[in-house]
């Protein structure tokens, strides 16, 4: 076999346990000898379209075995997957669409307007994923494709959200990406009867590199959920005996929110990785009340995603952490000068190993920006302890600096997170005349609850100095979000960069 690549993996599975379930979907089960098959014929059906070594074809759709199928046979062929965000608008679809150069567009039948938009006039060719996409493999052929695929070839291009700008197409390899699944097969003691169920979106890495692939490589069945909805899942992690899946923490949030939390079975989750945004205390206290060992993660896109993880062995010892580096992945933070700094000193998290993506696509100064002498700048402040256990502070730009003091809104959250009737919370800098910057709360209060500031910030006062407390409150029925659940604070800021927007109150000035 020439085929090294991920093109490789269910073939490999499959000689091993071809009747176990691979994935299971809207009450359909696949065997991985069925993945293989389908993962073969979808191949055929790709190359009688023309795709060959090297072409980028994407997928545009909610989450579906798809995501999984057309990775592998793109794999199979030497060809790029190209993952594409469901939310994506008409415009946003097409600028991924060109900067790619997709010869091949699969999407679900919901969003045919948008990729139709998306490919018009560009000779993209697309199939339909429903009664069309199984049809085609359905009437494919079925013979082997060896096709030479090494570590160093091309695996995917994945967009970043491009939040501060244009999305970047984030280049993984075959051998990033077997890094990159390794790593939680390793550190988090993946097993082959593993049962994970993956909620949150295929098109980001979590859930692609982190959940789904890992699994299937250990020879164990992924649950696929369209989308998230809470009372479905905590119905699926009990009837299913899920062991492992993964949440951001709105997620995780919205499971402990809802009435069936207490009386839903979870004693068969081995673990939860919880990463993508920094993580409440209370959150993580909620889990660990039932017994739910809250792995903590830590990582990005351009890093397949893993960087620290938090294990199950240390996750009661050192929660609130994001664990230590994994197993083939170095990490170190830094501060301006690129100078390693001392445990307890906050710095610049940048990260080196196999697993982190070999360029952006098309981007060589993007490229030479983001690497400092071959270790990724994360844009992200940390600080490591004695033992080497890293905490994520915050994204570097969003760093409030306020009459020369440093203030770290993720901080900020955690101590206004743990205030009865507050749900939700996004601190972030606003222009301030005197200061030049002070912080602004924007928050969600549950049903009944009502904020008043001079009490919050009196609350705040035991536990924050008094040049951390916002000096504004803004209360709004939701707080913008991206699909991964990060909050949008560019949205935020935006929205109140005006010194003179309307706020429920602010406290006096010092």
């Amino acid at each position: 076999m020439r085929n090294q690549g991920v093109g490789s993996w269910i073939r490999r599975r499959t000689r091993q346990s071809p009747h176990a379930t691979a994935i299971e979907f809207r009450g359909e089960r696949l065997t991985y000898h069925e993945l293989d098959d389908r993962t073969t014929r979808l191949a055929h059906v790709l190359r009688r379209l023309g795709v060959r070594k090297g072409d980028r074809v994407g997928l545009l759709s909610t989450n579906h075995p798809a995501y999984l199928e057309v990775l592998f046979s793109c794999g199979i062929l030497g060809a790029i997957f190209v993952p594409l965000n469901a939310r994506l608008t008409g415009p946003e679809v097409t600028f991924a669409v060109d900067d790619a150069g997709l010869s091949v567009l699969l999407h679900s039948d919901a969003l045919t307007d948008v990729a139709t938009e998306a490919v018009a006039a560009r000779g993209v060719t697309r199939i339909v994923l429903g009664d069309e996409y199984d049809s085609a493999i359905e009437g494919a052929e079925s013979a082997r494709i060896d096709e030479p695929v090494t570590g160093d070839d091309l695996c995917f291009i994945m967009y970043t959200s491009g939040t501060t700008g244009r999305p970047k197409g984030v280049v993984m390899t075959h051998s990033n990406i077997l890094f990159s699944v390794l790593n939680p097969i390793l550190d988090l003691d993946l097993c082959s009867d593993e049962v994970a169920l993956v909620c949150a979106p295929l098109f980001h890495t979590a859930a692609l590199d982190f959940v789904a692939l890992p699994v299937l490589f250990k020879g164990g069945s992924v649950v696929i959920e369209e989308g998230f909805d809470a009372g479905r899942v905590l119905n699926i992690l009990e009837s299913k005996s899920v062991t492992y899946t993964f949440g951001v923490p709105t997620i995780l949030d919205a499971l402990v929110a809802h009435e069936q939390w207490a009386l839903t079975d979870l004693t068969a989750l081995r673990r939860i990785v919880v990463a993508a945004a920094p993580v409440p205390p209370r959150t993580l206290r909620a889990y660990s009340e039932r017994g739910i060992k809250m792995c903590q993660g830590y990582g990005l896109t351009e890093s397949g995603p893993g960087a620290t993880i938090l294990t199950s062995v240390d996750a009661e010892r050192k929660m609130g952490t994001a664990g230590v580096p994994h197993t083939f992945t170095d990490v170190r933070i830094v501060d301006a000068t690129s100078r390693t700094v001392a445990p307890g000193e906050r710095g610049e998290i940048q990260i080196h190993g196999p697993n982190v993506m070999k360029e952006y696509w098309g981007r060589p100064d993007s490229t030479a920006d983001v690497f400092d002498d071959g270790w990724l700048r994360t844009g992200d402040i940390g600080v490591a302890d004695h033992e080497g256990f890293v905490t994520i502070v915050d994204r570097l730009k969003d760093l409030i600096i306020s009459g020369g003091e440093n203030i770290y809104p993720a901080e900020v959250e955690a101590a206004i997170l743990e205030l009865p009737g507050i749900e939700g919370c996004a601190v972030f800098g606003v222009p301030d005349e005197k200061w030049g910057e002070s912080a602004l709360a924007a928050i969600t209060v549950s049903a009944g609850s009502t904020v008043d500031p001079e009490s919050l910030a009196a609350a705040l006062g035991v536990n924050l100095a008094r040049y951390k407390i916002p000096k504004r409150y803004v209360v709004l029925d939701e707080i913008p979000r991206n699909p991964t659940g990060k909050i949008r604070k560019d949205v935020l800021r935006a929205q109140f960069a005006n010194a003179n927007v309307e706020v429920v109150a602010q406290q006096p000035s010092e």
